[in-house]
């Protein structure tokens, strides 16, 4: 009898302090987002100017971009209203060591650099380009007005101690393991936690010796993380060694495409070895490829599980954002159009259909941004989406699918098996959940994966939910918002198509839970269960990184150094 009191009251115990630590959980979360939403959204947008373009009538129009197309059309980055000026004339490009170049891209006139006819010509201080008779002058900032801008500009983070907000992290990371240690006993939950709080230090002191003070969008997919491993954590805690080896690749990938995209012409010479690997790689899958829920998009190598198609979104965006030398070549467009064709086609034959729409939608940003041809990008979607129709038709594991899409119900034991207790489990969680590893949908096949947020809805809550898809939309709004702001089109194109893939599969793991779309299958960015995933998502980050133009923020932008302008000004 003193045993069954004693156990009634330590189950009271823990009861009470599963009850208060499920109100604590939201706040805290509205907490760090909050904290993370100021700082991304209320900096002042501020332009770098690099160069001014002077017309005849002295009026000087400033050079915001690397690459700056001039033309008549009120589209162009520079509109010189002349009439024998075509509507896009020419392109004014910067490079990495500070060297200019012009070039023609089919205008009627053509160019002149200083009455000299020419198809592409360095251009340097003082140069007359001449475009349809017009003659503009060149005026490039000189390094002293480079360095003096960079350390102008608004700082990140300015008003919102990062380090507080990492803080609070830290905190509901402490307490997530603590609740859930509690109700598994599992010994692997504290060791994991330790390990990503030392983690997520370690990457914020790297960044502080580096200058670096940005550092919002790591605490905002550290937050993702943190809910994906107490997923793991609850569901299946064996994994979590796993996933933190994940995390820490992720980690190390997202600072060599950082490091890769401090030098653009280093970049865009990687766009090669980018689409022979990732082809290679959908071609291994292809042959060696193991079928798993329908889709052949495996590989077990030595007891390792991988999914190459995760990987191959690196390198689709290497390729995508530096396909073009310059801007409007239309035989580079033509080939991405090839390169984006073939591995959309080695997606559909691996019946992975999911993952081929998401990169046919980071295909449509990528040639819309570097075309701005609404007809082309017109007659692409046309000819695609007669292929998702005969896709629907003809594969049945795609018509399964659909056929159970709005029917679940009239399917519960059948096709609608998985969501229709993924929305009841929803509905039991309420608004603050169940309780961290209270859940009962872990029963349920892919609830770490495919159902992650019914999952995290009932064990912490809609409202955590909800927070979770809002952190992937203020990534989303940020880049938005500084995209045309990127020094070069390569970051600005390589962050909206990164953001676009994460907002796409986001979408359809959460409607696809709630049978508002089909269940395709993706995972939701960072907090789904998968290795593969948490590398290329880390991997993605390094270009919404390089769009991030405020003061030191990001290390993938390369600035000028106070040397510099002690070497231009030794006074």
């Amino acid at each position: 009898m003193e045993n069954f009191f004693a156990a009634f009251a330590q189950l009271d115990f823990i009861d009470l302090i599963n009850a208060a630590m499920r109100y604590i959980f939201p706040v805290l979360a509205i907490l760090i987002v909050g904290r993370c939403a100021i700082s991304l959204l209320t900096y002042e947008k501020e332009p770098e100017i690099w160069a001014w373009i002077v017309a005849p009538d002295g009026t000087r129009h400033p050079v915001n971009h690397w690459e700056t197309l001039i033309g008549r059309s009120r589209s162009c980055d520079v509109t010189v209203n002349y009439p024998t000026i075509s509507r896009t004339h020419a392109v004014l490009t910067r490079y990495d060591d500070g060297s200019w170049s012009i070039s023609d891209v089919g205008s009627k006139g053509g160019i002149t650099l200083n009455g000299a006819p020419t198809s592409m010509e360095v251009v340097a201080a003082g140069d007359k380009i001449g475009l349809g008779g017009v003659d503009l002058t060149f005026e490039p900032i000189t390094r002293r007005e480079e360095v003096l801008q960079a350390s102008s500009r608004t700082k990140a983070g300015l008003g919102m101690h990062l380090g507080v907000t990492l803080f609070w992290l830290t905190v509901f990371q402490v307490m997530a393991a603590f609740m859930l240690s509690l109700e598994s006993g599992a010994e692997q939950i504290f060791p994991a936690f330790f390990i990503l709080i030392v983690l997520q230090w370690a990457l914020f002191v790297f960044n502080k010796l580096l200058r670096r003070s940005g550092f919002e969008i790591e605490i905002i997919v550290l937050f993702l993380t943190t809910l994906g491993l107490c997923v793991i954590a609850s569901d299946t805690p064996e994994e979590l060694r796993k996933q933190l080896i994940c995390l820490a690749a992720g980690i190390f990938v997202f600072f060599v495409v950082c490091w890769a995209l401090r030098d653009l012409e280093r970049a865009k010479k990687l766009r090669y070895v980018a689409a022979f690997g990732s082809l290679a790689l959908l071609a291994f899958n292809l042959v060696f490829g193991v079928e798993q829920y329908g889709a052949k998009n495996w590989i077990f190598i030595g007891g390792v599980s991988f999914q190459p198609s995760e990987l191959v979104k690196l390198c689709f965006l290497f390729v995508g954002a530096s396909t073009l030398q310059r801007v409007m070549t239309k035989r580079n467009m033509f080939l991405f159009i090839a390169y984006s064709a073939a591995i959309c086609g080695c997606l559909v034959l691996m019946n992975d259909f999911g993952t081929a729409l998401i990169f046919f939608a980071a295909f449509l940003v990528i040639a819309f941004m570097r075309s701005g041809n609404f007809a082309t990008i017109a007659l692409i979607v046309a000819a695609t989406a007669m292929g998702g129709v005969m896709a629907v038709r003809f594969v049945p594991h795609i018509l399964d699918r659909f056929s159970a899409w709005g029917n679940v119900w009239e399917n519960a034991l059948t096709t609608g098996y998985q969501q229709t207790r993924a929305m009841m489990c929803i509905a039991s969680g309420g608004a603050f959940g169940l309780g961290a590893g209270r859940g009962w949908l872990k029963y349920v096949g892919a609830s770490d994966t495919d159902l992650i947020f019914a999952f995290v809805a009932e064990e912490w809550g809609l409202i955590m939910a909800v927070i979770m898809v809002l952190a992937v939309v203020l990534l989303a709004v940020f880049v938005l918002r500084s995209a045309d702001l990127g020094r070069s089109s390569f970051y600005s194109i390589g962050a909206v198509a990164a953001v676009v893939i994460l907002l796409l599969q986001m979408t359809l793991n959460v409607f696809g839970t709630v049978d508002l779309l089909p269940l395709t299958g993706v995972t939701f960015p960072f907090v789904s269960n998968g290795g593969s995933s948490m590398i290329a998502y880390w991997g993605l980050m390094a270009f919404i990184k390089a769009a991030d133009t405020r003061q030191n923020a990001s290390f993938a932008v390369k600035l000028p150094s106070g040397r510099a302008l002690r070497e231009e000004d030794p006074e």
